[in-house]
């Protein structure tokens, strides 16, 4: 833990080192930010916190093998005193929802000046969160639909239902997705969580019914 005159220690997370190296950088231009590690992988990310302790994690949310929301699902469950902040490309409405369901205080886009960045470095540490413009627009666009059955599926989970209720397994629906096992069983977790049904089976009954999936594919 650190007080208030100790530096905030910061953890990067992404598989791009040219990323890693502008981050490090911006991090030494202010002195209550000190940089605790780097990671280039979910994995790495998910021992390093485990070893480091930082105070904050930097975390890119698409990563080759264990994305971004899984290793913030992973390491929040096993220490909920870190803050995460999602530092992402991009702003569509599923990456936003996911990363925070998962444990992200913050939801960035890399176009952020660095005083910008600093300050919600700072206030993730005090657990106050951080929304980029177009990551709040895109919760009040959910939060504004119908309240209809299936109306807060991420397009990403209306994907992975497709392939439910056309009876590929995990292992199917990844390769079709281009994803690791691992995703797809969280996006069927949440899928049946936000349908309110117990199996894969009452899923693709309901994506029938309310014709959840027509639009996903021809």
């Amino acid at each position: 833990m650190t007080t208030d005159q100790s530096p905030i220690r910061v953890l990067i997370v992404d598989d791009h080192s040219i990323v890693r190296e502008g981050l490090t950088a911006l991090l030494n231009v202010f002195p209550d930010l000190e940089l605790a590690g780097e990671a280039r992988s979910g994995p790495e990310a998910i021992r390093l916190c485990g070893e480091l302790m930082p105070d904050v994690v930097l975390m890119d949310l698409v990563m080759e093998g264990m994305d971004g929301i899984i290793a913030i699902q992973t390491i929040h469950q096993r220490h909920p005193h870190i803050q995460f902040i999602a530092l992402t490309s991009f702003k569509e409405t599923e990456y936003v929802q996911e990363a925070l369901e998962a444990g992200a205080i913050g939801y960035l886009l890399k176009n952020i000046s660095a005083d910008e960045l600093a300050q919600a470095i700072r206030a993730a540490h005090r657990g106050e969160p951080t929304l980029a413009p177009e990551a709040t627009r895109a919760l009040i666009k959910v939060a504004t639909q119908s309240q209809s059955v299936g109306f807060d599926l991420s397009d990403r989970e209306r994907e992975v239902l497709y392939w439910i209720a056309r009876g590929l397994s995990n292992a199917e629906i990844a390769q079709e997705l281009t994803l690791s096992t691992s995703t797809v069983k969280n996006h069927v977790s949440n899928i049946l969580s936000k349908l309110q049904v117990s199996s894969r089976t009452e899923a693709a009954l309901l994506a029938h019914e309310h014709n959840l999936v027509s639009s996903t594919h021809s």
